[in-house]
């Protein structure tokens, strides 16, 4: 049977994601994990609900997964929570213990406790992708600008993680294919705020920035496995 799995389908690119995969057919089963239940998705998508901070949630999620995926995608991420006094720090004062740590949890800490379950279950014969949204201001070689401080630290232990991952899985799962993925800037509640400052033309919809993410996972080869890549398909510097 192939499988895939989506973790965050509840925001507007995971939710995108499982829309593209349900229709292209590639996949007889399509689970779609989110913190709220989602029913609005085709038959061959089966809906779960865990909590990225806590592992044991994380660890009954995996029992709905009863074939081995050959895609995994993870696509949750928090970069504000009004609710939780969370904004992208502009300067060093901005820097609050608390909200650093949620941070970290939900974008470092989250996807390596998913990868910690689901990695192994990957196939072993064939080729499968564990893929996780990261963004470009996770590259530490790309920083001109610095501030956002604890969003940016995240994304880059994210993609270390990835790197990390990808040279251990190798020793078991020599077709896997471990990667970091910038999606760009989507038209999200994540990107919201901050969307005054896009380029024209470079606000992508959920639906646009599903089809050029499944593009480069398409594209994707084991001598690209613990790399970062961009919508379009360029690698991003760490």
């Amino acid at each position: 049977m192939s499988v895939a799995a989506v973790f965050g389908a509840g925001g507007a690119i995971g939710h995108a994601l499982v829309e593209r995969l349900a229709a292209s057919g590639r996949y007889q089963r399509i689970h779609a994990g989110s913190r709220r239940s989602c029913s609005d998705f085709a038959p061959c998508v089966s809906p779960f609900t865990f909590d990225l901070t806590d592992e044991a949630s994380i660890a009954a999620a995996m029992g709905q997964i009863d074939h081995a995926p050959e895609l995994v995608i993870l696509s949750s991420g928090l970069l504000h929570d009004a609710a939780r006094t969370i904004a992208p720090e502009k300067s060093l004062r901005a820097i609050d213990a608390a909200a650093m740590a949620r941070v970290l949890a939900v974008n470092t800490i989250g996807p390596a406790l998913i990868a910690k379950h689901i990695l192994p279950r990957l196939p072993r014969d064939r080729r499968a992708v564990f893929a996780v949204l990261s963004a470009r201001v996770g590259s530490i070689g790309d920083n001109r600008l610095g501030g956002w401080h604890a969003y940016r630290a995240s994304k880059a232990a994210l993609n270390m993680l990835i790197a990390n991952f990808a040279i251990e899985m190798r020793r078991t799962h020599p077709h896997a294919i471990l990667v970091a993925l910038h999606p760009g800037t989507v038209d999200s509640a994540l990107s919201a705020p901050f969307q005054g400052a896009v380029a024209p033309g470079k606000l992508f919809t959920a639906q646009t920035a599903a089809a050029h993410l499944m593009t480069v996972i398409d594209g994707l080869t084991t001598a690209d496995s613990g790399g970062f890549f961009a919508w379009d398909g360029a690698r991003v510097p760490w």
